[in-house]
């Protein structure tokens, strides 16, 4: 089955590092099964000057991801959530079943690439600290990951991301008393608000649609939205996404 894979750039230790997860292990149900959290640590030849990979190795880091899961498989051992690229170094992550057998895995599976030093690990981690902490994105992380996929469908329909149009976004709150002085603040601010949604079976919140024209270019949309998930924290709401038309030149 496909799995759901998502990637993002984060600062970590000053250093800029570019993440990737496995989104279908978030909802914590292989917490139980999955105790202890397994690192391989490969150097790379040649990093970019940010310490992040190059181009010209991309390929042998394919090989070798691809060999460490192979392994992981094959021993029945561990599933693979995520890896962080930084530092000159690329970092995949695992969680295990066990293991005694993580160190044959790993040594199995970096046989075959004799010319890259490597480090690897596992402790115990029931919490799943790790993924949570480090490959996990704060809201605002995953919010732009959402923005950039968003505006990355407009340009494939055809849109011109640079044209204004009118952005719809929604924000729940708690209390309809929180929703009503966001009402005012988000109307001074030249939004029209659309409509109010009450409370129901799928969402017990109460919602808050609103409509400004704005221009959905990458960076403009996330500085929109970084500024809308504050607001809304402020005023005790949570932003739930937004919505255009596709606008052609």
């Amino acid at each position: 089955m496909q799995e759901y894979w998502e990637a993002y750039m984060k600062p970590m230790e000053g250093h800029p590092s570019a993440v990737m997860f496995n989104v279908d292990v978030s909802d914590g149900s292989l917490n139980d099964e999955y105790g202890y959290v397994g690192f391989v640590k490969v150097f790379l030849h040649a990093p970019k000057d940010d310490g992040l990979l190059g181009e010209e190795e991309q390929e042998d880091i394919s090989f070798i991801e691809d060999s460490i899961e192979m392994e992981s498989l094959r021993y029945r051992i561990g599933k693979y959530v995520g890896r962080i690229i930084t530092q000159g170094s690329v970092n995949f992550i695992y969680y295990l079943k066990y293991d005694f057998e993580w160190d044959s895995a790993v040594n199995d599976a970096m046989r075959k690439f004799e010319d890259y030093r490597y480090e690897f690990g596992a402790r115990t981690d029931m919490e799943w600290e790790v993924y949570n902490k480090l490959l996990l994105p704060t809201a605002k992380q995953w919010q732009i990951i959402q923005n950039h996929r968003t505006c990355n469908m407009l340009q494939e329909a055809g849109d011109n991301l640079r044209l204004g149009r009118a952005i719809e976004h929604k924000i729940y709150f708690n209390t309809p008393q929180d929703r009503e002085i966001y009402k005012e603040f988000i109307k001074s601010d030249g939004f029209t608000i659309q409509k109010e949604m009450e409370p129901s079976d799928e969402v017990s919140m109460y919602g808050l649609q609103f409509y400004r024209i704005d221009v959905p270019y990458y960076y403009e949309i996330d500085e929109l939205t970084m500024n809308l998930i504050d607001n809304a924290k402020s005023y005790g709401g949570e932003y739930d996404g937004w919505e255009t038309s596709v606008v052609k030149a």
